[in-house]
């Protein structure tokens, strides 16, 4: 075992889900604007705690990509400047990424938190990848991917940005989450390199059986990111205090998910008795079973008992966990070419 990376890696891995919890918190309280630039916070490293401060003074210190609310649109301070008795309009200009003008206190601290825990992750994930070229030799496939998750988070800065830019637009923010899930499966394959020791290999039906559920998971990922789409456009139409209202007539996609899933809990029992039958670890499909029972109480909660507080990031980041279960296993287990499911 390379004990550093692994070690390295798992603190990434916990990060990276902080931060997907995070991100589910925000989008159930309604915070994604609470900062409606990036990567500052109304043009500042701290974020203002109350709307008077983002009104234009008098005798201030003003520094360029700071913001104000003027006449309910933001503007902003192209140059370092200190204001005299009464404004320059020459020192501002309007933003124009989108009209989005409301400030709540509360609302903006959870983006804060939400993105500062986000630069916290991406100072893990550069650890790992500068901690990763002491084997660049011996193991290059850990410096490499280490190299992509730090990519990965890159790329997953800049989808926050167009999130924010394009005033929380449904299908943005499903891409950031598929960018997270791939940051996740990054840093897995580089934990279960850095463990070495792979784990007893299955018959030939269970591997197809595996490799089948991780399938189905991912479809059922793609159907929840569907209805999550609909109900942020069903917020917007009946607001945030109407959940009675949310899943009211729902798309084709919510019933087929919610049908799946019966199916992935009968394929992962029929994977449990293959499991014990084996003689193979039994702690991978015992949390997966876990987690697919958790996701369907959740569903039954949010549906029938109208989205009770916290059922929604739990249930994003449990399918977050379970995908990960899934997808570390798969790489722990040693297979050969010729045993794939074709």
């Amino acid at each position: 075992m390379n004990k550093p990376i692994f070690l390295w890696s798992t603190w990434a891995l916990l990060s990276v889900y902080l931060v997907i919890l995070a991100g589910a918190v925000v989008r159930m309280t309604g915070s994604g604007m609470g900062c409606p630039d990036w990567p500052k916070c109304f043009g500042y490293l701290i974020p203002p705690t109350e709307r008077s401060q983002l009104y234009w003074q008098p005798n201030k210190n003003y520094e360029k990509g700071n913001v104000i609310i003027l006449d309910n649109t933001l503007q902003v301070a192209i140059q370092t400047f200190e204001s005299g008795k009464t404004i320059d309009l020459q020192n501002w200009e309007a933003y124009t990424k989108h009209d989005y003008t409301t400030f709540n206190a509360t609302h903006t601290w959870v983006e804060f938190i939400n993105r500062l825990l986000g630069a916290i992750s991406g100072l893990i994930v550069l650890g790992l990848f500068i901690r990763s070229l002491w084997w660049i030799r011996k193991q290059p496939l850990l410096s490499l991917f280490s190299f992509f998750a730090v990519v990965g988070m890159g790329i997953q800065a800049w989808l926050g940005k167009t999130v924010v830019d394009s005033n929380l637009l449904p299908s943005k923010i499903s891409l950031h989450m598929i960018m997270a899930l791939l940051i996740v499966s990054v840093l897995l394959f580089v934990r279960a390199k850095s463990h070495g020791k792979q784990i007893q290999q299955p018959s030939k039906t269970l591997l197809m059986l595996i490799v089948g559920s991780f399938a189905l998971t991912l479809i059922q990922f793609g159907l929840g990111v569907d209805v999550r789409q609909f109900i942020d456009y069903q917020i917007k139409q009946a607001g945030s205090n109407a959940p009675q209202l949310w899943l009211d007539r729902p798309e084709i996609s919510f019933y087929v998910h919610r049908s799946l899933s019966l199916v992935v809990v009968v394929l992962s029992i029929w994977i449990y008795k293959l499991v014990i039958k084996e003689g193979l670890a039994q702690k991978y499909i015992q949390f997966i079973i876990g987690c697919i029972l958790a996701e369907i109480a959740l569903g039954i909660l949010m549906y029938y008992v109208d989205f009770p507080w916290g059922t929604q990031p739990l249930h994003l980041l449990i399918a977050a966990m379970l995908f990960s279960v899934q997808l570390y296993w798969l790489f722990r287990i040693k297979i050969k070419p010729y045993d794939l499911p074709i």
